[in-house]
């Protein structure tokens, strides 16, 4: 993987996503680790909110990189740069569920989509020992799927109303409705700590972090990548 472009910590910081991303477009590929650095939490949060699987939720996240990194001279600014990416791993995720070769939907509860079996804890879950964090991933993890992806966007992630609907391409009453639903349900175990640990929960591990890194960047230094000339637009 090619080192980082040689800016200075803060000069990175301070760079706003656009910058970054007038950067990569002009050929200093390498910036777009700040990207993803910066993004990592939020997509994984967001991916795994809604198929509830930590391996499926990285696939999710580095497939969404690798689709910004290829469209990214289509990205127009119309909204933030983190909602264009948290939109394109949205579409992701749900798409993947879809495809979901053993979908099991209870009748008559629309608002509730597959029950998987939990995946064995990977070494960093085994780690926590913090009982009210894990009450609450449990809690979350029993949500239903469209109230579980709407809690995840608006109170860890601390998207607005408007932006939690467009990613989700669900109106804001139904966000507003989705969001009530699911802090009553978390009251009802974790009283009012639900959305202080809340951001504590899901956490995406610096080596996760690295990996997801790696792995973009082979697929972008590996040739198979090119700024399209034309086709597809991501909304």
């Amino acid at each position: 993987m090619a080192e980082l472009a040689p800016v200075d910590v803060a000069a990175r910081e301070a760079m706003s996503d656009e910058e970054v991303v007038a950067r990569v477009l002009t050929g200093e590929t390498a910036l777009f680790e700040i990207i993803m650095r910066r993004h990592n939490q939020r997509l994984y949060r967001a991916s795994r909110a809604i198929l509830r699987d930590d391996a499926q939720a990285e696939d999710v996240v580095q497939a969404a990189y690798v689709r910004a990194y290829e469209h990214l001279s289509q990205f127009a600014g119309r909204a933030s740069f983190g909602a264009w990416l948290i939109r394109i791993a949205v579409n992701e995720g749900l798409s993947r569920l879809r495809n979901r070769k053993h979908y099991d939907e209870p009748a008559g509860e629309g608002d509730h989509m597959d029950r998987f079996a939990s995946s064995t804890p990977d070494p960093e879950q085994a780690a926590s020992t913090s009982e009210i964090r894990n009450l609450l991933e449990n809690l979350i993890e029993a949500l239903p799927d469209g109230n579980r992806a709407v809690f995840v966007l608006r109170d860890v992630e601390g998207m607005s109303t408007s932006e939690t609907a467009d990613a989700l391409d669900i109106s804001e009453e139904s966000v507003k409705t989705r969001l009530h639903r699911a802090r009553a349900a978390l009251r009802k175990g974790l009283s009012t700590h639900a959305s202080i640990e809340a951001r504590q929960a899901f956490a995406f591990h610096a080596t996760r972090c690295d990996h997801v890194v790696k792995n973009v960047f082979d697929k972008i230094y590996g040739g198979a990548l090119t700024w399209p000339s034309s086709g597809e637009t991501i909304h």
